[in-house]
């Protein structure tokens, strides 16, 4: 017989579990809905020593206790720190572990990441005290539950009911770094993506595919993933299908990511036109494509022209772990866009930024702000003309830009932009919100290209772009892309998207005229 440990997310507790328990129960597992130390008022009751070790603990009798042939515990949210720190003491007694709309922790990490306060995350990165009750973080009020997670297909009712029942969360439980000694690490596991939220296999797939070492770990076959189309809390809007997951991850289902993906990654793939290679130079972490420089019996066409020429800089997107080869500056995408601007007549900018982790957006927009001034101080580059163009999650880079334009910049685009961060990017510090910038941006241009078939949670953030920006007036160009996807540059070599790239880059260089 199977029995499931179910394990909540912060300010909850096994009250939040108690449909799925019914349809587990009734299909003949056990379940166990867990009320940590704290999370309940007619439960253990926390004190200012409450931490990340006692919810550990706390699930450790729990499976001690247990009699089952097979144990799987599932962590949803915050939960995931204490049943990965259980399992890590308890490798034999486990079967799988389900990460319910939870993250990838790893030894050292802290809980505290996952609080959206970027006030409240400071305070306690730098220590809180323990005086009074400042050791218990306030659960968040009833329009205050957004900002944790999407409640989408929540009913008003039971998400008065989550504000209604949740209660504070001791600090400790956020700031104690989780303690793994790897025993645990050759389990089953099984990730359960929230799409409403933000998660996709479609988004794991392009992760693993980028070649960030660290999720080289879900290309194996003990890794499975299922999709749910509902919001943070699938246990309180899809309790059936939460419960059906559940009993195919724990007779091994769901989704592989092969290691097909890695062997010929999208974003390595050739670029859908054939453009000529230009004379690069390479200053740091940026390479500037100039026009002219082309090998012998090659005509330069357009680019013939003396300087000093506009400029156009690429952004990339991310996050990209900083040990993956090649750098984005040389992904054929990239490359592709920057020769065809220079031959164009344009110097064509390419650069490697920092952004490696969600919270690197502030150190990356600095290392933006630091190209843009090497190019321009360049005596090749017209300083009075740049375009900045954003792929991607570097989308949201481009707030700075639209909410306080300079004189010279002449354009900025965006392609299959990330638009807002997604509801489980708590990290993404609160400036990096185009959509709220791009009504200070006054009459600057826009140029939006937009993918068909983008991945529904991207797409959305795009569409609150656009409605921000009718209302405000801003000057946005939308071009579509039939039938294209995330990255179509590399995947997609039709008609159709290259008609999009040469109207989109069209439209960028003619707003750098003159």
């Amino acid at each position: 017989m199977t029995a499931f440990i179910l394990v909540a997310g912060a300010h909850t507790g096994g009250w939040v579990w108690q449909e799925v328990a019914a349809r587990l129960r009734e299909s003949g597992a056990k379940a166990y809905p867990v009320t940590l130390t704290g999370m309940d008022d007619r439960g253990r009751p926390a004190g200012p020593d409450t931490d990340l070790e006692t919810h550990v603990h706390d699930l450790l009798r729990l499976i001690d206790e247990v009699d089952a042939a097979e144990v799987v515990m599932v962590g949803h949210c915050y939960g995931i720190y204490p049943v990965l720190g259980a399992a890590d003491r308890r490798p034999e007694r486990i079967a799988r572990i389900v990460h319910l709309d939870a993250g990838m922790p790893q030894h050292g990490d802290q809980a505290l990441t996952l609080v959206p306060d970027e006030a409240v995350r400071d305070r306690l990165s730098r220590g809180a005290g323990a005086a009074g009750k400042e050791w218990l973080i306030p659960p968040p009020p009833l329009e205050g539950w957004r900002r944790w997670g999407s409640v989408a297909d929540l009913p008003s009712a039971v998400l008065a009911r989550l504000a209604q029942n949740a209660v504070p969360q001791p600090v400790g439980t956020l700031t104690q770094p989780l303690r793994l000694s790897g025993a645990a690490s050759a389990l089953p596991k099984t990730g359960v993506l929230c799409t409403g939220n933000g998660s996709s296999i479609a988004m794991v797939e392009g992760l693993v595919g980028l070649g960030d070492p660290r999720f080289q770990v879900l290309t194996e076959p003990r890794v499975s993933f299922f999709e749910l189309g509902t919001g943070h809390w699938p246990m309180l809007s899809r309790a059936d299908e939460v419960a059906e997951v559940l009993l195919r991850a724990a007779a091994g289902g769901g989704h592989r990511v092969t290691g097909t993906v890695r062997e010929q990654p999208t974003h390595l793939r050739p670029f859908l036109m054939d453009v000529p290679e230009r004379h690069r130079e390479r200053i740091g972490r940026v390479d500037l494509h100039l026009p002219g420089g082309l090998p012998a019996g090659v005509s330069d066409g357009p680019a013939a022209a003396e300087g000093p020429w506009p400029a156009v800089v690429f952004v990339h997107g991310g996050p990209v772990h900083p040990d993956v080869r090649p750098t984005p500056r040389d992904w054929p995408g990239f490359l592709g866009y920057a020769r065809y601007v220079a031959g164009m007549g344009a110097v064509g900018v390419t650069l490697d930024h920092r952004l490696h982790e969600l919270a690197d957006y502030g150190r990356a927009a600095e290392d933006i702000a630091e190209a843009v001034e090497l190019v321009r101080a360049d005596p090749r580059v017209d300083a009075d003309r740049v375009a900045l163009w954003f792929f991607s999650a570097g989308g949201l880079l481009s707030a700075d830009w639209l909410a306080a334009p300079p004189p010279w910049l002449r354009c900025v685009a965006v392609t299959y932009p990330v638009l807002a961060p997604l509801p489980q990017w708590v990290l993404v510090e609160s400036r990096f919100l185009p959509a709220v910038a791009v009504r200070a941006a006054g009459r600057l241009p826009v140029v939006l290209t937009r993918v068909e078939l983008e991945r529904a949670e991207i797409a959305v953030t795009v569409e609150e772009f656009l409605a921000a920006a009718k209302e405000c007036d801003a000057d946005v160009e939308v071009v579509d892309v039939p039938l294209g996807h995330h990255g179509f540059e590399t995947t997609d070599h039709t008609e159709q998207a290259r008609r999009s790239v040469e109207r989109a880059v069209r439209s960028v260089l003619g707003h750098l005229k003159g």
